[in-house]
This record gives C-alpha cells, sequence and structure tokens, in this order.
C-alpha cells in the first residue's frame, strides 16, 4: 500500500476504524514509523480483508 492509504490525521482514521469494525483495539492499530505493513498485516489477520480491500477502506476514510 501506498503511503496515500494512511494519509492525513491518524487519531481521526483510528476512530473511524474502531466505529466501523468494533472487533479493532488500540493495540491493532498501532502504527510505528516504518510499520505500515506491519500495521496491514495485523489488520488483514483481524478483519479476514485482503490487501485490496483495506486499500479501498483507507481510501474511503
Amino acid at each position: 500500500m501506498n503511503t496515500t492509504g494512511l494519509r492525513g490525521n491518524w487519531n481521526e482514521q483510528k476512530a473511524m476504524l474502531k466505529q466501523k469494525f468494533a472487533i479493532l483495539t488500540d493495540d491493532d492499530l498501532l502504527l510505528g514509523e516504518g510499520k505500515k505493513e506491519e500495521l496491514l498485516a495485523r489488520l488483514q489477520i483481524k478483519l479476514g480483508k485482503t490487501k485490496e480491500e483495506l486499500q479501498k477502506i483507507f481510501a474511503a476514510l
């Protein structure tokens, strides 16, 4: 995923993701510097979504 999928205010995006997917916790959404791929892998496992589906979700935020 490119950086456009994780742009803007990350705190706002986290809140929106937690609203959309109640199963997510703050720990699931930890975003460290250079750790975007790790975050996406965690979300793929937790939500059962593909990378492409996650890209669409982030694009819609």
